[in-house]
C-alpha cells in the first residue's frame, strides 16, 4: 500500500499531545487536535452568560492547551503561523472527524481503562486501514490492543515520542504480535525521513528501551551518591558535559522534568520488574520520598534539588538541597582532581580512562556507576532488544547522551569495562566474555568502506547498522582513511562519487585562518579533479562564527594591517566559493552565526537541518558583518526590487534584520529572514543533511553547472536612503533606545548598504560593496567600546550593552 499521511488526529492536548500536534504542523501535515469537553463553566464564562453547549466553552480545554504550547519557550513550532494547520475540537462533537485522518495518535492520561474506553469510541469512526498508535510511556502495548477488532490490531502499535517532541530526536516504535510488519516498516521510515527522528524498534517491555536504561542510570547515581557521601552539586558536576551528558546533568534535569514524574516512572518500573537483577536500584532513596511529601518537585513547585532565591541587593541566588539536613544551602563551586585532569582533553571518548582511574571520590563514583551501567545494559539483551546499537541510539536520542552505554564501554575498552564491573561485584552477561574469547574486542567497528558495524550477539559476527546507509557520517569516513588533506582547523574528505567535503574541527567550529585555508584548499582540490564540494560537519553546531579572539588580539595591538589582511582573506574565501567552477553546497545545523552564516550565504545551494539557528550577529559585539554578509544581503535585497514592493521598504527590512542581530529559531524562519532563498532545502533529520547535500551537489553538476560571474549591477540608493536611515537612528538615540556606540555601528551599516556617499541611485559591483564593508568593519575595531564588547563575549559569553 502506498500510504500517504495528509492528516493526523491527536487525541489528548496535554503537554505531549499539543506538542506532537505542533511537530506534525511543522512538517506541513494537517492536524486535528481533540480533548474532552468541560463539565463546568469557569467564573469568567458564567459572567459572560455562556453555557456548556457554546463552542468556545466546549473547546476551551483544547484551545487553552494549544495556546499554552504555542507560547512556551522553546517554541514547539518552526514558525508561529504553522499553528494554522491545527484544527481543534472535542471528543463529543468531533471524534467523528477522525474518519478523514490517515493516522490517529492517542495521547490521553496514562490509565489503561481510560485509554481503552477512548479506543472503543475510536473504532466507531476510524477508517479501516488507517494507522492508530499510542504515545504511552509505561502501559504495555499488548494490553491496550485487547478487545479491539482485527483491523485495529493490525494497524496498532506504540509510538513513544520524547518531550519536547520537536527537539528530542527519539521515537520508539513498539509493535504487538498482531501489528502488520508493513505498518512497522512504514512508521520507522516516516519517523526518520519526515519527523526527523532517530527511530528505535523496541520490545513491549516495561519502560521500553530509553526509560528502562535511563531511569536505571538516574537512580543508580542517587544510590552511589549516598554510598559515597557526595552532594547534589558534586553529582551534577560528575554527570554533566564531562561525560557527554546534558549540562543539566542528573538533579537539575530532575527539577526540570519534575520529581513526581521520576517517582511515578521509578515506582512503575519497580512494580513491573520482579525478576530484574537490579530491582533494588528502582527502590527510591529516602530523601526522594521526603521531597515528594514536602511537594519539593522541582521547577513546577518552585523548589526541588535546587531553589532560586533573591539574595542581597535582589540578586538571584541558587541554593542546593543538603540531603543530610534536608535544608537548602548556597550552591558551591565543585572541584575534583580527576576532573581537572580531563580539562585538556576535548573528545569525550578520550576522557573515560582518566575518569575511572581517578584516586578521589570522583574516580570511585565513575568506577561504581559505569560498572553498574555496563552490567545492566549487557543483561538487557535480548530482553528489551536483540541489538546493542538500539540501546545506544535510544539513550543518545532520548536522553541527550553524546555516547551510548556500549559506545562508552568501547571508549574505555571492553576488557577494561568487564574487569571494572567484576571488581565492583556486578554480573555482566555471558555473551560479553564469549565475544572477547572469540577475539572480538569492540562492540563497534568501521570497515574499509566507512560503514559502521555492530557486534551481533546471535550470529556472533559484525553486521552493518540498518538505516545508516542513508547517512554520511564523517567520523566513519575518517576511520576508513578518507581524509585527503588536513590542518589544525579543517579537513578535506572524500565523500565518494566525485564530491569532496570540507569539515571544521576548531573550537565551536569558529572560523579562523586554518578554516579559511581549509575552504580554499577544498575548492582548489575539487576544481582540479572532482565534481563538487560540500561544507559540512557532524558537530552539534555548524559554526558559532569568526574567531573573535584573533580579531581582539590584532585590534588591541592596533595591528590594523594584519586585521585588514585577515578580513580580506575571509572575503576572498567567500567569493572563491561563490565563483568557483564547481558547485558548493552548505549544510548549516545548530548554530550558524556570523561567519558561519556568511559562508552559507555564499554557497550555490544550502541544505539546512530544520533545527538551524542562523543569523548575522556581529552588531552585538560592536561590528557589522565583514565576511561578505553585508554585501550579500544587500545584493539579495536588490534582486527583489522588480517584485513590486517599495525598494526602501525592502532595504529597511534587511537593514533591521542585520542591525538587530536577528537569529532564526528554525531553518523555516531563516527563509523568512532572507538567510535562505528559493532553491535551498530543509532536511528534518539532521543525520541526513550531509548525504542530501552530496546529492544536491551531484544534481547541480549533472545539470551542467557553469561557473557564475561576479555581479556588477547591484542597485544601491546612496544619500537618499542613507538620510532615511541616519534620521531614524538619530531619533532612536535621542529617545535613549540605543547608545551612542550603537548609533555609530548602525550608521556604518547603513553607509555600506546604501553604497556610500553617492548622489543618486547607482549600480555597483560586489567588490565595491566588499571594500566598503571591510573598511567599516576595520574602523569599528578601533573603537574602545567595541573592544569591551568583544572582551566580554570572550570572557563571559555575553556582550556588554554600551
Amino acid at each position: 500500500m502506498n500510504r500517504i499521511i495528509k492528516k493526523v488526529a491527536v487525541l489528548g492536548s496535554g503537554v505531549m499531545g499539543s506538542r506532537i500536534a505542533c511537530h506534525f504542523a511543522n512538517i506541513g501535515v494537517q492536524v486535528l487536535l481533540l480533548d474532552i469537553a468541560p463539565k463546568e463553566l469557569t467564573s469568567d464564562e458564567e459572567k459572560k452568560g455562556l453555557t456548556l453547549d457554546k463552542p468556545q466553552v466546549r473547546n476551551r480545554i483544547v484551545n487553552s492547551a494549544l495556546e499554552a504550547a504555542v507560547k512556551s519557550n522553546p517554541s514547539p513550532l518552526y514558525r508561529k503561523q504553522d499553528v494554522s494547520k491545527i484544527k481543534t475540537g472535542n471528543f463529543n462533537d468531533n471524534l467523528k472527524d477522525i474518519a478523514s485522518c490517515d493516522w490517529t495518535i492517542e495521547v490521553v492520561v496514562e490509565r489503561l481503562d481510560i485509554k481503552k474506553s477512548v479506543y472503543e469510541r475510536v473504532e466507531q469512526f476510524r477508517k479501516p486501514g488507517t494507522l492508530i498508535t499510542s504515545n504511552t510511556s509505561g502501559i504495555p502495548i499488548h494490553l491496550l490492543a485487547e478487545g479491539r477488532s482485527e483491523d485495529f490490531k493490525q494497524h496498532f502499535c506504540g509510538t513513544h515520542f520524547f518531550n519536547p517532541p520537536r527537539y528530542l530526536k527519539l521515537l520508539e516504535i513498539i509493535p504487538t504480535p498482531d501489528t502488520k510488519p508493513e505498518v512497522v516498516d512504514f512508521l520507522q521510515h516516516y519517523g526518520d525521513l519526515y519527523l526527523g527522528k532517530t527511530v528505535v524498534l523496541a520490545k513491549d517491555t516495561p519502560g521500553f528501551i530509553a526509560n528502562r536504561v535511563g531511569v536505571f542510570g538516574l537512580l543508580d547515581a542517587m544510590h552511589v551518591m549516598q554510598e559515597l557521601g557526595l552532594t547534589v552539586e558534586e553529582v551534577d558536576k560528575l554527570t554533566g558535559p564531562v561525560i557527554g551528558h546534558a549540562k543539566s546533568a542528573t538533579f537539575r534535569t530532575s527539577d526540570v522534568v519534575g520529581l513526581d514524574t521520576t517517582v511515578n516512572v521509578a515506582n512503575g518500573l519497580g512494580q513491573s520488574l520482579p525478576h530484574d537483577e537490579a530491582k533494588a536500584v528502582f527502590t527510591l532513596p529516602d530523601f526522594v520520598q521526603k521531597m515528594s511529601e514536602n511537594k519539593w518537585l522541582g521547577d513546577k513547585t518552585g523548589q526541588g534539588f535546587y531553589k532560586k532565591t533573591k539574595g542581597a541587593g535582589g540578586k538571584t541566588e541558587i541554593l542546593a538541597l543538603d540531603l543530610n539536613s534536608m535544608e537548602y544551602q548556597p550552591s558551591k563551586k565543585i572541584k575534583f582532581a580527576t576532573l581537572e585532569a580531563t580539562k585538556p582533553i576535548e573528545k569525550v571518548a578520550d576522557r573515560f580512562k582518566i575518569l575511572v582511574g581517578g584516586k578521589d571520590k570522583a574516580g570511585e563514583f565513575y568506577r561504581k556507576s559505569f560498572a553498574g551501567l555496563f552490567a545492566y545494559v549487557s543483561n538487557r539483551i535480548p530482553e528489551i532488544t536483540d541489538a546493542l546499537y538500539k540501546i545506544d541510539d535510544a539513550l543518545r536520542a532520548g536522553f541527550g547522551w553524546e555516547l551510548g552505554p556500549f559506545e562508552t564501554w568501547d571508549a574505555l575498552g571492553v576488557q577494561k569495562g568487564l574487569e571494572l564491573a567484576e571488581a565492583e561485584g556486578k554480573t555482566v552477561a555471558p555473551w560479553v566474555g564469549e565475544m572477547l574469547a572469540a577475539g572480538h574486542t569492540v562492540f563497534y567497528k568501521v570497515d574499509e568502506k566507512g560503514t559502521r558495524q555492530y557486534y551481533d550477539i546471535e550470529s556472533k559476527t559484525y553486521q552493518p547498522i540498518p538505516g545508516v546507509e542513508n547517512f554520511i557520517i564523517l567520523d566513519n569516513l575518517r576511520a576508513a582513511g578518507k581524509v585527503l588533506w588536513k590542518n589544525a582547523g579543517a579537513s578535506v574528505l572524500d565523500l565518494g562519487d566525485g564530491i569532496l567535503n570540507v569539515e571544521f574541527h576548531s573550537k565551536m567550529n569558529a572560523m579562523g585562518s586554518d578554516v579559511i585555508q581549509g575552504l580554499m584548499k577544498g575548492v582548489d582540490m575539487a576544481e582540479k579533479g572532482y565534481r563538487g564540494l560540500v561544507v559540512g560537519n557532524d558537530a552539534p553546531n555548524f559554526s558559532a562564527g569568526a574567531n573573535l579572539g584573533l580579531v581582539y588580539m590584532f585590534a588591541l595591538e592596533q595591528d590594523y594591517d594584519e586585521l585588514n589582511l585577515m578580513i580580506a582573506q575571509f572575503q576572498q574565501a567567500m567569493m572563491r566559493m561563490r565563483y568557483s567552477s564547481i558547485p558548493v553546497v552548505g549544510t548549516p545545523h545548530g548554530l550558524a552565526l556570523g561567519g558561519g552564516c556568511e559562508l552559507n550565504l555564499h554557497c550555490d545551494k544550502v541544505v539546512a537541518a530544520a533545527e538551524t539557528y542562523m543569523g548575522l550577529v556581529e552588531f552585538g559585539v560592536g561590528l557589522i558583518p565583514g565576511g561578505g554578509g553585508t554585501k550579500e544581503m544587500t545584493l539579495r535585497t536588490a534582486a527583489k526590487y522588480e517584485e513590486g514592493e517599495p525598494e526602501y521598504n525592502l532595504l529597511r527590512n534587511t537593514y533591521m534584520t542585520i542591525s538587530t542581530a536577528k537569529v532564526s529559531t528554525s531553518a523555516a524562519e531563516a527563509f523568512d529572514l532572507g538567510f535562505l532563498r528559493r532553491g535551498d532545502e530543509i532536511v528534518v533529520n539532521s543525520n541526513r543533511v550531509i548525504a542530501q547535500a552530496k546529492a544536491a551537489a551531484l544534481e547541480l553538476a549533472d545539470a551542467g553547472y557553469t561557473q557564475p560571474v561576479p555581479k556588477t549591477n547591484i542597485k544601491v540608493h546612496g544619500r537618499g536612503a542613507l538620510a532615511m536611515f541616519n534620521t531614524g537612528v538619530f531619533a532612536m538615540k535621542e529617545g535613549n533606545y540605543i547608545s551612542a556606540h550603537d548609533q555609530k555601528i548602525a550608521d556604518k551599516l547603513a553607509y555600506v548598504m546604501c553604497g556610500g556617499d553617492l548622489s543618486a541611485p547607482t549600480e555597483v559591483s560586489e567588490q565595491y560593496l566588499l571594500d566598503l564593508e571591510r573598511e567599516a568593519f576595520l574602523s569599528l575595531t578601533g573603537e574602545r567600546k567595541t573592544l569591551e564588547r568583544i572582551q566580554s563575549i570572550l570572557t563571559t559569553g555575553k556582550p556588554l550593552r554600551n
